[in-house]
């Protein structure tokens, strides 16, 4: 069985353990140990090994009989391609293209009421699971020998993870009635990330405004290839921007977006620079008694590896919800807020602590719908909608592969095969993301 893939553009040879294959240009890569996908579940089959080529058709061919030969394109329902792609990007289940005549209202008149009420218990129970959970952090951080550090670390810096989370529904309305308490909230929340609270809701206001659309979405977006090919210094920077330092990206994003005053309308101005304050003060004030209390290496073990734990979540989850080798970006005049919101957002099921720690923030498609729906009801609300619009969902467990994807696949623009891998276009400048493919597990 021969096939060939324009998206992206690869070319597959896939055959028995052990039976001769044609030479190709692009290393043997596993399926799983012959794990194929089918909704939600995963079968066992005989095992298989593709081998991919880059080649310049613009088809999937699935036979070298022309009479037998189907289209397969990220627009199309073919049960056949899906399957595949499910196995080559590590997907539980890859969705229907949306018609184009379904709009977001459609979909949000389709969710129970419930789903948007605010209950103040909930609410501040989050509260409590995570000043609990990171002051757990902390004393294990204290007490733990150097070599159990890092698991102390990854659990304090995925606790914190769930004070943005809190920030996060402060900043969509959905944390509580009383407004200026959520800004209150929001505020202190946010503080122990050093994250201004007002200029970043400004931010992401604009990304559930414009989810996927090229230029104006403020989140993750494919690279463009003009910038790309500029200059050799900013193409390895990005190299290893988008490859092996992507998980922890969004520091670059936190200084580039958040600090800026030129960033923001003049109306938003005097609430930027309330929470600036707030950041710089709590700068001022904590890192000192921190390094007081425990020197340099106390605010290194305390303060700066949670940190980075968290700007590892920050990165990860928000490059899973958009980011995927078949959802695509659209200019303004081609964007649809249904596709979008629905089809280009990305249900991802974690281990269940981080889930709990992190208050469902992954259950991310109904967020997508409204954010006005609070975190502690997303999950309802996905139930929702996997019974009135399942087939047009995108899900998938956390796993290597669904990361290799991202990190190896995911890189530059085209509007045709909506993303190019860097080693397509500049070999020569593309070692890191060699080095990914070769080392990171295909594991699903």
């Amino acid at each position: 069985m021969a096939l060939r893939l324009s998206n992206p553009i690869l070319r597959f040879e896939a055959r028995p353990r052990g039976l001769s294959t044609v030479q190709s240009s692009r290393a043997r890569i596993p399926l799983s140990q012959g794990l194929f996908c089918q909704r939600r579940k995963f079968v066992k089959k005989p095992n298989l090994f593709v081998r991919a080529a880059v080649i310049p058709d613009t088809t999937l061919v699935l036979s070298d009989n022309e009479e037998q030969n189907t289209l397969l394109s990220p627009n199309n329902n073919n049960e056949e391609q899906k399957r595949k792609m499910c196995e080559m990007y590590g997907f539980i289940q890859i969705g229907d293209p949306m018609p184009d005549n379904i709009t977001l209202k459609d979909i949000m008149e389709t969710l129970p009421k419930k789903v948007f009420e605010i209950d103040d218990v909930k609410a501040w129970k989050s509260v409590l699971i995570s000043a609990t959970s990171y002051a757990l952090g902390l004393f294990f951080i204290s007490k733990a020998p150097w070599y159990l550090l890092p698991i102390a670390w990854a659990w304090t810096g995925t606790a914190v993870t769930g004070f943005f989370v809190i920030g996060h529904d402060c900043a969509h309305k959905s944390f509580s009635k009383n407004k200026l308490l959520e800004d209150i909230v929001g505020t202190l929340a946010f503080l122990p990330l050093i994250y201004p609270y007002e200029p970043w809701r400004f931010k992401h206001d604009k990304h559930h405004a414009k989810t996927n659309m090229l230029k104006e979405d403020t989140a993750w977006h494919p690279v463009w290839e003009e910038e790309f090919k500029s200059s050799t210094a900013l193409r390895k920077a990005i190299v290893f921007g988008y490859g092996p330092f992507r998980p922890w990206m969004s520091i670059g994003h936190w200084l580039t977006w958040h600090f800026n005053l030129n960033k923001f309308r003049p109306n938003e101005i005097t609430r930027v620079k309330i929470s600036l304050a707030c950041v710089y003060a709590f700068m001022a004030i904590g890192w000192p008694l921190i390094i007081l209390k425990s020197g340099i290496v106390g605010w290194f073990k305390f303060w700066l590896m949670p940190w980075l734990g968290y700007h590892f979540w920050m990165s990860t989850f928000t490059m899973v919800h958009h980011t995927a080798p078949h959802i695509p970006f659209k200019n303004a005049e081609e964007w649809n807020a249904a596709q979008a919101q629905l089809g280009g957002t990305i249900h991802c099921n974690y281990p269940r602590w981080i889930e709990i720690l992190c208050h469902d923030i992954n259950v991310h498609i109904p967020h997508h719908v409204s954010p006005r729906i609070p975190s502690y009801n997303l999950r309802a609300a996905h139930e929702s909608l996997q019974q009135n619009w399942g087939k047009y969902l995108n899900e998938a467990n956390w796993n290597w592969r669904l990361m290799k994807t991202i990190m190896t696949m995911c890189h530059v623009y085209n509007k045709d095969r909506y993303y190019v891998p860097f080693d397509d276009i500049a070999p020569q400048d593309s070692q890191p993301i060699a080095f990914l493919k070769k080392f990171m597990p295909e594991f699903t």
